[in-house]
């Protein structure tokens, strides 16, 4: 008793009322309408009753209709509406279904701020009309209009003109009620004085000299009477247009060089759909160099630059005052085009202390021309620790051939100015450099031949009895006098004693016995190691 008193008495009650908060808090911060369930990206309203009576809005303070991406609607019989502001909080709406609803009026401009829609399913709506002007902005790959009580008029033969133009993947059928009510295949509907528009541009000459100006002309036609209006998009150029009726004219003044390129177009357009004539413009200007800065190092060393004109400016690189001939160790790169401006550098294979100095840049054409001038360095020279070298010397590579850069041959070949003096110095740094190795391979023979007599005095077999012209003195036998004397002998040639006197009297070599040592005026008997030379006991004197 107790317990069922706990879950079903005011506990129970307690408990119902928090969850029934709980929900209506998640309700409320998705703001989700009565009939329509919710979530982070989509909105579907499918219950029937009670339905809404407009169309679902979420607070945009507490969910973000920016994500919502699909909105799906359907059985809404109470739904006829879609006012102009409806749908603008939805900016990132790609889907957009109502289907089987009470839809008849869609605004004008209820789709100004959806760029992003692609699908439109409006099937088994009471749309009686709809306008072009709703999808013009839309680039829509699907509209469905099935199942829509449409009348027969000209409001409607756009979506003929738009099934007949741009088809989709499943051929709509489509009808109208005409004034007796009867279905008419949309296919097959005539309408009297209701067909696309045509609109014709004169430009005498689109070609022009920066700032001057320039008078563009248009005629349009068409019945019903097609508006004019003229599609500059973003023009810089002053400009300022009049129409009357079905003529209009565009006035550019004061041409800017950055409308080089642009499109200019008249449009004509009523009910049934419209259509523009476009021309591109082009603007002559002398080049700019608007963009020069010191060398970078990539796979290779870059002098980057950016340069405007049309035509084409032609290039030339001085260097240290001396027009650059260019090699393939040396060249200009345009590595991007952009209608009229040119990005590329003056690209340097391996550059060396050599290549320090002044860089200098001249862009030409036929209305004029622009320089600039940096200073680059590559490398210190060699000594010095680091810093540029004020006094850059007047050479570069050496001429392996001239060739034409990305944007044509800008490469000089007039004698006004002096090129680049290279084969002299040339030719005295090569002389200096084989004096040196000539020197150098003299030095090294001489060490060599010394090393080698000195190693084949020092391992003779006949140690240095044969080399006395070296400076050693005369050699004498075992028992010979003389101012030096060698103790040694064919037999005891390994003995590690050898003694050597400069003296000229020495003590007899009777005493002490045969095997000893004289050292200045006295003679030490020499005990030799048996286990050093091998010799046996039974070699052994008794007395030693």
């Amino acid at each position: 008793m107790s317990s069922w008193t706990r879950w079903h008495g005011p506990a129970m009650a307690r408990l119902w009322g928090f969850c029934w908060l709980i929900v209506g808090f998640w309700r409320a911060a998705l703001a989700c309408p009565t009939s329509c369930k919710c979530s982070a990206s989509r909105i579907w309203c499918s219950d029937p009753s009670p339905g809404i009576v407009a169309f679902p809005r979420l607070e945009s303070s507490s969910a973000d209709p920016e994500n919502i991406t699909e909105i799906y609607i359907a059985n809404q019989k109470r739904l006829e509406i879609i006012n102009e502001d409806d749908i603008e909080a939805y900016v990132g709406l790609k889907n957009l279904t109502i289907v089987d609803s009470g839809l008849k009026f869609v605004a004008h401009k209820a789709f100004l701020k959806n760029s992003n829609l692609q699908h439109i399913n409006f099937t088994r709506n009471k749309l009686t009309v709809l306008s072009r002007k709703h999808f013009r902005h839309l680039d829509l790959s699907e509209l469905i209009l099935v199942g829509n009580p449409f009348t027969c008029s000209c409001d409607i033969m756009w979506i003929k003109t738009l099934q007949e133009t741009k088809p989709g993947p499943e051929t709509q059928d489509l009808y109208c009620l005409d004034e007796n009510s009867k279905n008419i295949s949309l296919a097959n509907l005539q309408i009297p004085h209701c067909g696309l528009p045509s609109a014709n541009l004169a430009a005498p000459n689109l070609t022009v000299e920066e700032g001057k100006s320039i008078t563009l002309t248009c005629s349009v036609a068409g019945d019903p009477v097609p508006n004019l209006y003229w599609d500059v998009g973003n023009l810089v150029s002053k400009h300022m247009n009049e129409t009357s009726h079905t003529q209009g004219s565009l006035r550019i003044t004061n041409i800017s060089s950055d409308d080089s390129g642009k499109q200019i177009s008249c449009v004509a357009e009523n009910l049934v759909g419209e259509d523009q004539d476009s021309v591109n413009l082009t603007v002559h200007f002398a080049p700019t160099i608007t963009f020069l800065e010191s060398p970078t190092s990539d796979h290779h060393w870059c002098i980057p630059f950016t340069v405007k004109g049309n035509p084409k400016p032609a290039l030339q690189w001085f260097y240290n005052g001396a027009i650059l001939n260019e090699s393939k160790y040396i060249c200009t790169k345009i590595h991007v085009t952009n209608h009229t401006e040119y990005h590329g550098c003056l690209q340097l294979d391996n550059p060396t202390h050599m290549n320090n100095g002044d860089y200098k840049l001249v862009a030409k054409n036929e209305y004029g021309k622009d320089e600039k001038q940096i200073s680059a360095h590559f490398m210190g020279w060699p000594g010095i620790d680091d810093g540029a070298n004020p006094n850059y010397p007047d050479v570069i590579y050496e001429d392996y051939g001239t060739a034409a850069n990305d944007i044509g041959d800008t490469t000089n070949r007039s004698n006004e100015i002096p090129s680049t003096d290279v084969a002299d110095k040339t030719g005295r740094e090569h002389l200096s450099v084989y004096a040196v190795v000539v020197i150098a391979s003299v030095v090294g023979f001489c060490l060599l031949v010394m090393l080698f007599l000195l190693k084949l005095a020092r391992h003779s077999k006949f140690g240095m009895k044969d080399f006395s012209w070296f400076g050693f003195g005369k050699v004498k036998s075992r028992q010979g006098v003389g101012p030096a004397s060698v103790i040694s002998n064919d037999d005891d040639s390994a003995s590690p004693l050898h003694h050597i006197s400069n003296g000229s009297n020495t003590p007899s070599s009777s005493e002490g016995g045969p095997d000893a040592v004289i050292i200045g005026m006295t003679k030490i008997p020499v005990i030799e190691n048996p286990q050093y030379f091998g010799i046996t006991n039974s070699q052994l004197k008794p007395d030693t």
